[in-house]
């Protein structure tokens, strides 16, 4: 049997799935990994325990298969993106622990660039806003604190990478092989740091932010050749051949090569991913602009996208910070307890709050609670956060595209989850289709990786394999949709008026 194997490195886990010539999922493996909390707002993982995962769930998904790396035509890789990671090139350890997308340690770093004018800067050559959740500002912190890192990295004896990178640098041999240092444009594009428009590092913001280049990778498109696996990972060499982003990659793998074709991603945070075609729509409602995907050099599809940062991490919080689930499988039968949250409104701002409203201060709040709140509550509150958090994306998103949105393709690990499904189609008044495969990231690394190496011929091959569950249509009323959303954004206003009490 010919197959592609795609790396799928998430914020709480790492994935490894097997994919045949129809797209079907062959086998797979899954390792969850530790979270670290330094301080309130501070998010960390051990690079080292990034890669070791990675690693073990791509062998575990081999051995599952019973396929060797003579079978695998080529590895696809996708990743939490913005996380950042420095480490040695003589030794190839890790400087210190990944800044992990979801840190706000730069938040007073970010405002003080943001008075000396540097946030239209940003957002001209970036597609972004100057925010801690990009790579850029967690470099220079980490230059600035971790003692002699600066001087070592000026010198070119340090290397930057998002995970990404990290992950090829260590596939490819470290400093025992022919080690690769690059990352792809989708990546690139998410650390403040690459014109989106020259599809290019941006020496203004290098500078800006003190970021020595000797740190860089190299910046390739997403379908080309990343490099050889060392034969010790997998008893045999095999070709690196796509990477991108996590979201890029999903909306690859949910077929969305034409412009108006949206997906949301349900995961740790969601994010919903619009196609904006060969050309930069600039927002002006709290989205990104950003690369979408890139199949040659110097030529790039963009993308506006909405980032939120807190949905899934949410019903995680339900079972490792409250105790009131066993599994975050178990909050879809806990909130069908109840028909509804009962006016209980759950702003799941942990770690602030993103798009559209990039408020870093904002503080996790529930409201409306009474003496007869119970735990189903809580956790319908939880999951209606989902599809409220991805309405306020979609109605800026509207408004930026000046058209409105026909339908959203979900994926992530909450679209198996029916009820919020149907809340989503409830709230944005459009169906919402979920594919027949789930593992849509994955295979949208996969298919990168196969259109690259001739697994797959081309786009339409791609397209013609996706297929989409029954729809889930919407069944509220366009007058109480409105009062819903309304009193969720009044929820929203009390969350970030805590941290205007900081």
């Amino acid at each position: 049997m010919s197959v592609i194997l795609a790396l799928d490195q998430g914020t709480t886990s790492s994935r490894a799935i097997v994919f045949d010539a129809n797209g079907d999922v062959v086998a797979f493996d899954q390792r969850e990994f530790p979270q670290h909390f330094p301080q309130p707002g501070w998010v960390e993982h051990d690079p080292r325990d990034i890669w070791q995962s990675q690693l073990d769930v791509a062998r575990g998904a081999l051995r599952n298969a019973s396929l060797s790396a003579a079978d695998v035509v080529a590895i696809g890789i996708t990743n939490q993106r913005e996380t950042t990671i420095l480490w040695d090139r003589a030794t190839g350890e890790p400087v210190h622990n990944a800044i992990v997308w979801q840190d706000r340690r730069t938040a007073p770093m970010c405002e003080a660039l943001r008075a000396r004018g540097l946030g239209e800067l940003v957002t001209a050559q970036t597609g972004l806003l100057l925010d801690p959740y990009f790579s850029a500002t967690k470099i220079a912190w980490l230059l600035d604190n971790v003692h002699g890192l600066r001087a070592r990295a000026e010198a070119g004896e340090i290397a930057f990478g998002t995970v990404d990178s990290w992950l090829i640098w260590n596939l490819t041999g470290g400093t025992r092989g022919d080690a690769r240092h690059v990352t792809d444009v989708t990546n690139a594009s998410r650390t403040m740091l690459f014109d989106i428009h020259h599809l290019r590092w941006s020496d203004e913001l290098l500078a800006a932010f003190g970021v020595p280049r000797a740190l860089l990778p190299e910046v390739l498109p997403c379908t080309a050749e990343f490099g050889t696996t060392a034969v010790a990972h997998f008893g045999g060499a095999i070709r690196i051949a796509g990477v991108a982003g996590d979201q890029q990659a999903a909306l690859v793998g949910q077929a969305g090569f034409a412009p108006g074709l949206a997906k949301n991603t349900y995961g740790t945070g969601s994010f919903v991913v619009l196609n904006t075609g060969d050309h930069v729509v600039r927002s002006q409602h709290g989205l990104l602009s950003t690369v979408a995907f890139a199949f040659e050099p110097n030529r790039a599809t963009y993308a506006l996208e909405g980032s939120i940062f807190v949905t899934g991490a949410a019903v995680q919080w339900l079972r490792d910070g409250l105790g009131i689930i066993e599994r975050a499988a178990d909050v879809e039968r806990l909130a069908r307890e109840v028909d509804d949250s009962a006016g209980c409104y759950f702003v799941p701002a942990f770690t602030g709050l993103g798009a559209p409203y990039w408020d870093p201060y904002a503080r996790g709040t529930i409201t409306g609670i009474t003496r007869g709140t119970t735990r189903a509550h809580l956790a319908r509150a939880a999951l209606d956060a989902m599809a409220y958090q991805t309405a306020d994306v979609v109605a800026a998103m509207e408004l930026d595209a000046e058209m409105p949105l026909a339908e959203l393709r979900a994926d992530g690990g909450a679209s198996a989850n029916a009820l919020v499904m149907q809340r989503q189609a409830d709230l944005l008044g459009v169906p919402v289709l979920r594919p027949a495969c789930l593992e849509t990231t994955a295979f949208g690394a996969a298919s990168l990786a196969g259109l690259q190496c001739g697994f797959w011929h081309d786009l339409d091959t791609l397209a013609a394999l996706w297929r989409a569950d029954a729809p889930f249509t919407p069944t509220l009323a366009a007058a109480e949709r409105g009062a819903q959303l309304a009193a969720w954004r009044r929820a929203v206003l009390s969350a970030r008026a805590l941290g205007e009490m900081r």
